[in-house]
């Protein structure tokens, strides 16, 4: 997270704004905050994300959502916009609203300077809260590197990690391997 946050509104008044917005923005606890642009390799990155995603879960009941698409978390105590986000079966639309979800079973972050330590700690603990959620992923921009952490059956969060050329990150729960070589080229 970024920028500077806007004093407490509703989530109401929130979504009412950030769908007529030119930029967009996230909602945190009644706090709003601007979101920065992002880098060429940055953008990039998630585009290629998304698209080896696709392919490797296009045979089963799973897609893919970049960028564009809310995530609703909590009792609307938050709503953001993920760099891209897996979901199995049909989108849970937040009251019936095709700009928000409410249940990713993946969610992917691409680390930026500006984002990273907000992904890492308070981002990663909301996403805690989504009941659906089982992979939670922080891909690098400036290194062949993909952290992800997977939910364990007994609630707790287990951390990996692939790094350098002919590294996989492997997601059991959605029964994939992700070839950090193919998820960088031509990017690094």
């Amino acid at each position: 997270m970024s920028g500077v946050g806007v004093p407490f509104v509703s989530h109401e008044a929130y979504l009412e704004a950030d769908r007529k917005a030119e930029f967009r923005s996230e909602y945190v606890d009644g706090v709003v905050y601007a979101m920065s642009g992002g880098s060429h390799s940055h953008a990039r990155l998630i585009a290629r994300a998304g698209a080896v995603f696709e392919r490797l879960l296009e045979h089963g009941n799973c897609g893919t959502s970049v960028s564009g698409l809310r995530l609703r978390i909590g009792k609307r105590n938050a709503y953001v916009y993920p760099d891209f986000m897996v979901i199995c079966g049909d989108p849970d639309y937040d009251e019936g609203a095709t700009d928000i979800v409410k249940n990713p079973v993946l969610v992917a972050e691409v680390l930026s300077p500006s984002t990273e330590s907000w992904d890492r700690g308070g981002k990663f603990a909301r996403y805690q809260m989504v009941d659906s959620l089982r992979e939670y992923l922080l891909i690098s921009q400036d290194e062949m590197r993909v952290e992800w952490f997977t939910k364990l059956p007994d609630g707790d969060w287990r951390y990996a990690v692939a790094e350098g050329s002919g590294a996989e990150c492997r997601l059991s729960g959605l029964g994939i391997s992700v070839l950090l070589d193919e998820l960088y080229r031509k990017i690094l």
